[in-house]
């Protein structure tokens, strides 16, 4: 390859070539561009003849970059970053008059919790905007962060990567174990080894860093006998309500249960467990999105108050 002229490269080739860097699939990469595999694989083949080099080799059941391909990643990656900031520069946003959708990922504990009170908020301001709400694990959310396929995450995130996300603390959270109200244990000081006679109904969603409470517990010698694992937490508190199972989940969740039928257990002072940072968090290359920086000023006025009551 000694010459590429501009003229023969359109915007929509360079995105497919880095749809299938990330994803390693012409399959995946015609799911997210939302064209056919075929017109993936018609605009790889152009980019092969332009650059004269493969780009892209299958191995096995993925599409492995040549050295070639390594080599233009990043200059291509910076230059869909400042065309898209380019452009999102020059979109107003009015939240009076606009109807756009919101890609928003969230754990459902967090939906209890923010959903009611936000949409209550934009029902007069901003009664065009509609949601799209998610879960997903924290290695797909990264890149569809990357991609703009998801505007905002909220949550107790402690994995993503703040070099490349911007993100704000919406409020400070601590763990507390629920029991029914009529439960033996209700109202007494926990100790370890009341901890250790509990069983316990255990929630691990793909958006909740619970597994540092987990850590926490084992480093202080408590063994939890899970009776019940659970992908969400919508029906634990029927489920503590009605049985002698315990929950260890954040307080401010725990709080939304009805007082008449739970009981909260602060846990013992010497174990400890980590601080739960709630954080609304929005990748970098959309900091100029004038919608995506709205959204976020709106969520930290409702709720960053809440983090110190």
């Amino acid at each position: 390859m000694e010459h590429v002229s501009l003229a023969t490269i359109d915007l929509n080739l360079l995105k497919t070539f880095q749809a299938i860097w990330e994803l390693r699939s012409l399959t995946a990469a015609s799911d997210r561009l939302k064209i056919t595999q075929p017109a993936v694989s018609h605009a790889l083949r152009k980019l092969r003849e332009i650059f004269d080099d493969p780009l892209f080799v299958r191995n096995a059941n993925e599409m492995v970059p040549t050295d070639t391909a390594a080599r233009l990643h990043a200059p291509i990656d910076e230059a869909l970053r400042i065309i898209n900031g380019a452009l999102q520069k020059q979109l107003r946003f009015d939240p009076a008059v606009t109807r756009r959708t919101f890609r928003v990922v969230m754990s459902d504990m967090a939906e209890q919790y923010v959903l009611p009170a936000l949409l209550k908020r934009l029902a007069g301001s901003a009664p065009g905007i509609r949601f799209e709400i998610k879960q997903m694990p924290i290695e797909r959310l990264i890149i569809a962060m990357r991609n703009g396929d998801v505007d905002l995450a909220l949550g107790y995130l402690a994995q993503l990567d703040e070099q490349w996300c911007d993100s704000s603390a919406l409020m400070e959270d601590e763990f507390v174990c629920m029991v029914r109200s009529e439960h033996p244990l209700a109202g007494r000081k926990l100790s370890v080894d009341d901890l250790n006679q509990l069983s316990y109904v255990h929630v691990d969603t793909p958006m909740t860093q619970h597994g540092l409470a987990n850590e926490a517990l084992q480093r202080a010698g408590v063994e939890c006998n899970i009776m019940l694992r659970l992908a969400h937490f919508t029906v634990v508190p029927q489920i503590i309500a009605n049985t002698d199972l315990a929950v260890i989940l954040p307080r401010r969740i725990t709080e939304l249960s009805s007082a008449q039928t739970h009981c909260l257990l602060p846990l013992p002072t010497d174990i400890d467990m980590p601080q739960i940072s709630v954080k609304v968090y929005s990748h970098n290359r959309f900091g100029s999105d004038a919608g995506i920086s709205w959204l976020r000023a709106t969520l930290l006025a409702l709720f960053s108050s809440a983090g110190d009551d």
